[in-house]
């Protein structure tokens, strides 16, 4: 996949609710209950499906963003922790 590079294998993975996840997948159920209600249709009783549908994407692509999040951070991580290796007279106190 495009957006996750095959280093982030080593990393353990995030739990499945995070808050990202939950925050995507909730905004997904909102937009299907607005789009029933732009279309004049019952709010929660129609399109039980493209609510499930909706938070479903919305949480799967959370938990997706959460991953690379996650490996963008071990990358900082891992490249900060390099340099403090090959400069350690600037950082004495450090340590």
């Amino acid at each position: 996949m495009v957006f996750l590079p095959d280093e982030l294998r080593s990393l353990p993975p995030p739990p499945v609710a995070n808050k990202i996840s939950v925050w995507l997948g909730f905004s997904g159920w909102l937009s299907a209950l607005l789009d029933n209600g732009f279309n004049h249709r019952p709010i929660l009783r129609a399109g039980v499906h493209r609510q499930v549908l909706f938070t479903t994407v919305g949480w799967f692509v959370g938990y997706y963003l959460a991953k690379r999040t996650e490996y963008m951070y071990a990358k900082l991580d891992r490249e900060l922790l390099e340099y403090v290796k090959q400069h350690p007279e600037d950082f004495k106190g450090a340590g």
